[in-house]
């Protein structure tokens, strides 16, 4: 009698089936997506620790390759903030982008190592109104390697929302 009592309450109030939390996207810092035993490899800040280089060389600098992903983490329905770098769109949305940790990664050289970029793919676009601000991107993230000639990307997220960064 009390199971059927049960299932008469979640068919009936689905909102008791499921926590209220369940829905909320898993928030993460740019350390995050880097696993525990290669965070020596990071500042207390998150910063990637790069070897100096010379902006009057004619060597370009290279991508670090070190550092893997979190596969414990694929599929998951995440909220990280970072900056954009627009791929593809027009003048009102974009569709896909890369997400990094600090202002002018992958512009400026070398780009952040591979498991500290994002490609971000929005369906049907996200407005971009303030490219060189902080922003929150939620979806779902793939430990999914990418190869772009800007940079070799860790993370796949599938965008969901865009909104400012509020804090």
């Amino acid at each position: 009698m009390k199971i059927w009592s049960l299932i008469w309450l979640f068919v009936f109030f689905p909102s008791l089936s499921a926590p209220a939390w369940a829905d909320q996207p898993l928030t993460l810092d740019w350390i995050d997506l880097v696993p525990e035993s290669e965070r020596n490899m990071f500042t207390p800040g998150g910063m990637p620790i790069q070897p100096s280089v010379s902006h009057n060389s004619d060597i370009t600098a290279q991508q670090s390759q070190i550092g893997s992903v979190r596969s414990e983490l694929n599929n998951s329905f995440v909220k990280i903030p970072g900056f954009v770098i627009p791929l593809e769109g027009d003048d009102k949305v974009v569709t896909e982008f890369l997400l990094v940790p600090y202002m002018g990664a992958c512009i400026h050289v070398p780009p952040p190592p591979p498991n500290q970029i994002v490609y971000v793919k929005f369906k049907n676009g996200a407005p971009i109104q303030q490219l060189w601000d902080v922003v929150y991107v939620m979806g779902t993230l793939k430990a999914e390697p990418v190869s772009h000639e800007l940079a070799e990307v860790g993370y796949l997220l599938e965008g969901e929302n865009l909104m400012p960064y509020d804090e």
